[in-house]
């Protein structure tokens, strides 16, 4: 009996696979009709990392520590940093701002007639692999910044990296589907979706350059209200330096109390969706 009911759930999840995969190949097909732009936008993004490398590498010419973080230790913030961004940017961000187009026009009555869940259609539909790269870039600078480091990586380490940038993915897809998800109230909603930027600039740095007097409040809210500088710095931290195991438990149930927030801002705006044919 239990195995009969395991099949469906088995079978459904395969489906959605396999879903994803054709999403890949439909638009990794349409990035390639178009070779020039897709090889530009790479382009642009390894001359953008260049121009952030040469910036932080000026600074540490100039000294050994940055709030405690030593080059190699920030060369792998830097890399998490930009392999987390990839993921999101590759999966989810185009389709999170064209939300509010499909709102306006009416096209969002067609993905929601799927007989589909409309979180994964219109969190998946379209991925940009022209970001892609940038996960293995930042990837490549995780792996160089450990090798300079030289320190054993244990089991326990890798297990708390892998679960909080889970955790840190988990929150940043989160916050961008709640910002999308106000198109449906506000039908034009650019001014909210700048929010977006305001988080991931947040994101950028270690949270530690928040512990001057005069920063306190700014770190206790982004930790602890909108926990934006848990996203980078804390699976950055358990890799490369030493992190109390309490900030590890808080960015778990962070990631999964903003995965349930959002889903329920989600399934509420589209109960407040009016088609266009109403």
């Amino acid at each position: 009996m239990v195995n009969e009911r395991e099949h469906p759930a088995r079978r459904r999840l395969a489906s959605y696979l396999r879903l994803l995969g054709a999403f890949g190949r439909f638009s990794l097909n349409r990035e390639l009709a178009f070779r020039g732009n897709f090889l530009m936008k790479v382009l642009l993004e390894v001359v953008w990392l260049g121009i952030l490398l040469l910036f932080f590498h000026t600074i540490f010419r100039n000294t050994s520590r940055i709030e405690g973080w030593n080059e190699y230790q920030y060369l792998f913030f830097l890399g998490c940093y930009y392999a987390l961004e990839g993921l999101i940017e590759t999966l989810f961000l185009e389709n999170c701002i064209e939300f509010g187009e499909l709102v306006r026009t009416g096209n969002l009555d067609f993905f929601l007639l799927k007989p589909i869940d409309e979180q994964f259609l219109l969190s998946f539909r379209h991925i940009d692999w022209s970001t892609a790269p940038k996960v293995f870039i930042g990837g490549a600078l995780m792996g160089v910044s450990l090798w300079e480091l030289g320190e054993p990586i244990g089991l326990l380490k890798a297990f708390c990296f892998v679960v909080t940038l889970g955790s840190g993915i988990a929150m940043a897809y989160s916050f961008l589907l709640i910002l999308a998800s106000t198109a449906i109230w506000m039908v034009r909603n650019q001014s909210l979706m700048e929010l977006w930027w305001l988080f991931s600039s947040l994101m950028r740095y270690p949270r530690d350059i928040y512990e001057e007097p005069w920063a306190v409040l700014i770190q206790k809210v982004f930790t602890f209200l909108l926990p934006a500088l848990l996203v980078v710095s804390v699976p950055a931290e358990a890799m490369v330096r030493v992190l109390e195991p309490g900030i590890i438990v808080w960015t778990i149930l962070a990631g999964m109390m903003m995965l349930v927030i959002s889903r329920w801002v989600f399934r509420k705006s589209i109960r407040f969706y009016r088609s266009a044919s109403s």
